[in-house]
């Protein structure tokens, strides 16, 4: 997440696009001792939003856990509307 913060682009193996779940969306892949985890996110101009964290337990992401972070951005995208 730091180096997205300094604007540092990461590439595969490491993240990887989700259009799924909308645009300037991506998918963080973070190794810990016991598994792999993903980190759904989407680059603002001023902040990355995290949209999501769960384990990588199969190698495409669930249905379930697309769906959650689409609402999440659904959500946010809306209350930003609101706000302008």
């Amino acid at each position: 997440m730091r180096r997205l913060q300094r604007g540092e682009s990461l590439g595969l193996p490491h993240s990887r696009p989700m259009p799924d779940i909308g645009a300037r969306c991506h998918e963080l892949r973070i190794r810990d001792e016991n598994r792999i985890w993903r980190i759904a996110y989407r680059l603002e101009t001023d902040a990355i939003l995290i949209l999501g964290v769960f384990p990588k337990t199969t190698r495409k992401t669930s249905t379930h856990d697309i769906g959650d972070c689409k609402r999440r951005l659904k959500r946010y995208d809306e209350a930003i509307r609101k706000q302008n």
